[in-house]
């Protein structure tokens, strides 16, 4: 039996980290009751994001264009490269105004219960990245188990090649995740790297 639209929608909101049968559900009665022209332009808006958004060919993060407006900036210090989990925390890390380098964005970590190594995490594309550019490998991935196992891994990785590899400073708490830091925090850290 095919399922309503109600259902398909209810259903396609599940996909959404966090969200559960209940959460799904009262979200899509608030769009269809409350805000249809929020809806439509949720549709269109994530239809258009799905088309078009694809990954920087140098930093791995989400841009439009092949090449990201930040890897195409001159004023970028290409001998520095950070190299960050997710998006938000390249975003939390630029909000401190602190670093000029370059990024790499692994989107995601290390996390072998559940089926994340290194090919999923396209280290090959960082390694390529390294060496057509050398530079300095700021390791700023989060203080949990498995940002600690990703910046263990990648500095054994890039030492290999000669690379010099720092790692950001543990003013962080520890099980903290970079988007939920102050920026005065993420700033001290990225300050105080030290070398591994």
């Amino acid at each position: 039996m095919a399922l309503s639209y109600l259902d398909e929608l209810i259903s396609a909101l599940r996909c959404l980290p966090g969200v559960g049968p209940k959460s799904a559900q009262r979200m899509a009665y608030h769009l269809l009751q409350r805000d249809r022209k929020g809806a439509l332009h949720l549709a269109t808006s994530l239809e258009r994001a799905a088309e078009n958004v694809q990954h920087c060919s140098r930093c791995n993060n989400f841009s439009e264009l092949p090449v990201c407006g930040l890897c195409a900036s001159a004023a970028r210090d290409e001998s520095l490269l950070c190299v960050v989990e997710m998006p938000a925390d390249q975003l939390m890390i630029e909000q401190t105004q602190c670093f000029r380098g370059m990024y790499y964005v692994l989107m995601g970590r290390l996390s072998p219960l559940d089926g994340i190594g290194a090919k999923e995490l396209q280290l090959d594309n960082l390694v390529r990245r390294v060496q057509q550019h050398p530079c300095e490998v700021i390791l700023a991935t989060n203080f949990t188990v498995e940002g600690d196992a990703t910046a263990h891994y990648l500095a054994t990785l890039l030492q290999s090649l000669g690379v010099k590899v720092s790692r950001i400073a543990r003013g962080l708490p520890v099980g903290g995740e970079l988007e939920q830091v102050d920026s005065g925090t993420l700033a001290q850290a990225v300050l105080e790297r030290r070398e591994l």
